[in-house]
């Protein structure tokens, strides 16, 4: 088994979905098209062909750092963001969604 490819990204700082969405785009290098939505953001993390190029046969893990502030100040985004990042999980077997404690 290959050592999976992992990508961090940082949401400190972060106070709306549209900043969410830009972090994530840009930590995964999301193509200029991405349509900065939960469903594009779900459509995305499942599908490989968008992963950044290093993944290619890999796995891919994303990990989720710096969270909690966007999750105390936006609780109903943050929840829906959980969802969106369950979803895509489920959807593709390479992908896992790791939320950072620390």
């Amino acid at each position: 088994m290959t050592t999976p490819y992992v990508v961090t990204v940082d949401l400190g700082g972060i106070a709306d979905k549209a900043g969410l969405m830009d972090r994530s785009a840009h930590a995964l290098g999301l193509p200029d098209w991405f349509g900065r939505n939960w469903d594009a953001l779900a459509d995305s993390l499942a599908d490989p062909s968008v992963w950044p190029t290093a993944t290619a046969g890999r796995a891919l893990l994303v990990v989720v750092t710096g969270w909690r502030e966007y999750a105390r100040e936006r609780p109903e985004e943050w929840s829906v963001a959980q969802e969106v990042f369950t979803e895509a999980s489920g959807r593709e077997p390479r992908l896992t969604v790791a939320l950072a404690l620390g």
